[in-house]
């Protein structure tokens, strides 16, 4: 399918209702408002096509630049790939579920992430804790240094309240994650999470949130949740 086609196929998919909550995110015009359900047979059509990837993110069209996540062909992107995804990605639905989640399935995504959690850009940095967050519930625990993940533990509790509200968010993923799902560093994750307490996240226009690591990754526990992997990152 070519650019044309999939964008009129996206546009026939979109719902204003949907629109509305992803306005009401951070999303902006131009914006259809598809459901990421309504797009999976879509993509089944179209998987593992960079070129028509590229030229969907590009239009600045919200769900073709998430659209562009699900068929994008992470083999081939490369590190400046994926900056310039990252600089395009205006808000977290697009950080945090486009980009970090594309870049979890390739060999640079620690390397990638490391720079951007180091960036001090508010996106950069969210984009980086999630992507490890997608890791760890993916990736074998093997593929991951206990003592640098540790250091990343205690840099996020020295940190935590003081970062911006979506790098916040996305830290405390991470401690939750690497709790859940990267068994060496449990404990120490439980211990950090009891440490940083609840977490206040403020939103523009909207009510904020308190989060309680702790409560969430015992909510977890109790399930029986410890070492969970999924079998795949993107939809």
């Amino acid at each position: 399918m070519d650019f044309e086609t999939v964008m009129e196929e996206l546009e026939a998919l979109g719902k204003e209702r949907t629109k509305k909550t992803y306005i009401s995110n951070g999303a902006h015009e131009p914006v259809f408002g598809v459901a990421t359900g309504a797009m999976k047979p879509l993509g089944k059509k179209n998987k593992n096509n960079q070129d028509l990837a590229e030229q969907l993110y590009a239009s600045g069209n919200y769900d073709a630049m998430y659209f562009a996540g699900m068929i994008a062909d992470p083999t081939i992107m490369t590190e400046a790939d994926f900056e310039r995804w990252i600089d395009g990605a205006y808000f977290y639905m697009l950080s945090d579920y486009v980009v970090a989640v594309t870049l979890a399935e390739t060999d640079i995504a620690q390397k990638v992430s490391d720079k951007w959690i180091e960036s001090g850009e508010e996106l950069r940095m969210s984009a980086g804790w999630s992507c490890y967050c997608w890791l760890f519930g993916n990736r074998p625990d093997y593929e991951f240094d206990p003592s640098k993940v540790s250091d990343m533990l205690d840099q996020i509790e020295k940190t935590i309240h003081n970062s911006p509200e979506r790098t916040k968010s996305s830290m405390c993923n991470f401690v939750y994650t690497a709790a859940i799902s990267f068994v060496p560093v449990h404990e120490k994750a439980v211990e950090i999470a009891k440490s940083i307490g609840t977490v206040e996240i403020k939103r523009d226009n909207k009510k904020g949130s308190i989060v309680d690591i702790s409560a969430n990754i015992q909510k977890d526990l109790d399930r029986g949740a410890l070492g969970f992997k999924r079998k795949y990152v993107r939809c």
